[in-house]
Formats: structure tokens, C-alpha cells, sequence
């Protein structure tokens, strides 16, 4: 499996999702200029964390228009799996690959600690090794993470399941103390309507060992990886028997 990890000038975690992917899930991990827009085979995007062009208008609002995302785009339309976390899901979200907008902290201040998320959808690409409901651990490092978008698009997003991820305390209940940037309806992550597309706020990437605090955000690497395996997998059978 290659995933390819696209680097904008200000990303910051993009070593941290190389390291996981290389070290831990022992796959071709590789990193994709902004300024491409040949993907070079990819089995899986992930756009990291961190302040893409500095973050100098909006977050995500110079990198949308980096040649690579339109490559992205067509990529996921033909259902490629693409992964945007933190500044990532901001891209994502400018670049319409989202639904919504990540705005500034409801008290204006840059957070970064551990909180707990409760998975709502246990059946994308992303999340099939977590169960539904679960309570994990993930850290969180942002000054912009209050996700919101207008009742009408939130009903949607409710109807689809395309909300992955909520804050919540540690009994899995979402509360006011619970939601660290007042996001709405304590979205802590989304999804694309298709699922092959999500972004989230939360940093698995930094909790993919038990010496940096716990190993919840490995669940996602894993289960993307295991997603891309079975397509693959799938891919020979269907060959083998057209042949």
C-alpha cells in the first residue's frame, strides 16, 4: 500500500503520519509537494496538521488552490480514500471535499490537550476497527476547530452519518465541558456523504503509542490500511476471474 502525504509550506505533522506509516504499519509512505499534481500512485492522501501558508487569510484558503488539490479532488470523486487532519480538515472543508467550516475558538484561544471523542460511525474506511459509541483519547493542538455549517446541512449530516467523530466526556456524554473549541453539536469530525473522505480536528497521529500517551489514533491507520488490503485484494480476485 502507498500513501502519499502531502506537504504545504507550514505543514508540521507530516513526519509524524510518515513515521506511523512507515514504522508502525510498516507500509510506502512518501511525500507529495503542493505544487504537484501527479498523486504517483497513491493508495491513500493524507493532508497533516499544521499551518498551511501560514494560515495568512483563512485556514486552508491559499492551500485549496495549490495545483495537488484539484488531483485530490478527482481522486477522491473516484472514490480514493483521503484523510485531512487538523489544518488538514481545514483544507479539506475550503476545498468543498467537506461539508462546513472550522472558525476560530469560541474563546479565542489556541487549545492543546487530551480529550475524549466518542465515534459515531464505526463504518468508513477510516473507523471499522473502532466500535460505535466507543469512547477514545486523542490530543488536540488548534486555534480553529469550532466546526459549523446551518441546521439544514447539519440535519444531512445527521440523516447520512456522516458525523465520525463528537466530543464528549469519558462516559461517552456529549456536554458543554466536553467540547474543547464549541464546536456545533460537538463535531469533532465528518465525513464526505460517499465516506471515502474525512476530516477531524484530533490528532491520531500523535497517539499511535503507548510512550506518547496511548495508542487510540493507530486504530485509524489501522483500519485504513486493512480497508486498502481488502479492496486490493478484491481487485485480484475480480482479474483472476475475467482471466
Amino acid at each position: 500500500m502507498k500513501f502519499g502525504i502531502v506537504r504545504f509550506p507550514g505543514s508540521n505533522c507530516d513526519s509524524d503520519c510518515f513515521h506511523v506509516v512507515e514504522s508502525l504499519l510498516k507500509e510506502n509512505s512518501f511525500y507529495l509537494w503542493h505544487e504537484e499534481n501527479d498523486l504517483r500512485g497513491a493508495d491513500c492522501v493524507i493532508l497533516p496538521g499544521g499551518f498551511a501558508h501560514g494560515d495568512y487569510l483563512r485556514t486552508g484558503a491559499m492551500a485549496k488552490i495549490s495545483p495537488i488539490m484539484d488531483s485530490i479532488k478527482s481522486f477522491a470523486a473516484a472514490g480514493g480514500p483521503v484523510l485531512g487532519i487538523c489544518n488538514g480538515f481545514q483544507v479539506l472543508t475550503e476545498s468543498g471535499l467537506l461539508p462546513g467550516a472550522l472558525l476560530g475558538n469560541r474563546d479565542g484561544k489556541f487549545v492543546c490537550d487530551w480529550i475524549n471523542l466518542r465515534v459515531e460511525n464505526a463504518g468508513t474506511p477510516f473507523t471499522s476497527g473502532y466500535k460505535k459509541d466507543a469512547v477514545i483519547r486523542m490530543p488536540i493542538a488548534h486555534g480553529e476547530g469550532r466546526y459549523y455549517l446551518d441546521g439544514k446541512d447539519l440535519a444531512a449530516l445527521e440523516k447520512n452519518g456522516q458525523i465520525v467523530f463528537r466530543y464528549c466526556a469519558g462516559n461517552g456524554e456529549c456536554t458543554d465541558a466536553g467540547n474543547p473549541n464549541g464546536s456545533l453539536a460537538s463535531i469533532a469530525g465528518v465525513s464526505n456523504e460517499r465516506g471515502n473522505v474525512i476530516g477531524l480536528m484530533p490528532h491520531p497521529e500523535r497517539c499511535c503509542e503507548a510512550s506518547l500517551g496511548g495508542e487510540d489514533g493507530l486504530v485509524l491507520f489501522r483500519s485504513i490500511r486493512n480497508y486498502l488490503r481488502g479492496a486490493s485484494q478484491g481487485a485480484r480476485g475480480r482479474e483472476s476471474v475475467k482471466t
